[in-house]
């Protein structure tokens, strides 16, 4: 198994002439603002582009980009096991951005995106909120569903993983069309 390595954003921007990033986010946080020249893949569409993926990681090194690092650690993961040499972003486009380096978005994308992290502190939040409410207007019981997002917060914080931004993940907004992923993927093998 290949191991990866991390680049930092200073790394990045200087090699990104020779690089073939791969934004791993949503499509909705990619048109929020992506590396220059970065494809979008989901994560959770990794598998699917592993052949395409592979092709492009023969011919020069893959970057693979997230919003801070987790998932984009998670995609290399993926690909090492499936023997493709890669590289992730330390800390992802916030720190890109942080350093200065500009964030391309796609002509005519004027619809505001929400990033990930903040539909799962929204969800979270509102989830919480609701078990305490009903747990006073209705039944203590209730109370379980705030426990339950607590748990699973700390669960979360521990593993580096989010359950709860993989299932918001699957949502329709979040999720690209077949036609833009296939696009992506036909752009990789003519690489």
């Amino acid at each position: 198994m290949v191991t990866p390595t991390t680049l930092g954003p200073g790394e990045a921007r200087t090699r990104l002439h020779e690089l073939t990033v791969i934004d791993v986010r949503t499509p909705g946080e990619y048109a929020g603002g992506h590396l220059p020249g970065a494809l979008n893949i989901p994560l959770d569409q990794i598998q699917r582009a592993l052949p395409d993926i592979r092709h492009v990681a023969d011919r020069g090194d893959v970057l693979v980009v997230c919003a801070s690092g987790a998932r984009s650690e998670n995609a290399c993961r993926i690909l090492a096991e499936n023997g493709i040499a890669t590289a992730t972003l330390s800390g992802g486009t916030g720190a890109w951005a942080a350093d200065g380096h500009d964030l391309h978005r796609p002509q005519g994308a004027t619809r505001a995106t929400w990033g990930m992290e903040r539909q799962v502190r929204l969800t979270a939040g509102a989830v919480v909120l609701l078990g305490l409410l009903l747990g006073l207007l209705v039944h203590p019981a209730f109370q379980i569903l705030s426990a339950g997002i607590a748990a699973g917060l700390a669960v979360s914080a521990l593993t580096n993983t989010c359950g709860m931004a993989a299932m918001l993940a699957k949502l329709p907004h979040n999720r690209p069309r077949a036609a833009e992923l296939d696009h992506t993927l036909a752009r990789l093998r003519d690489r």
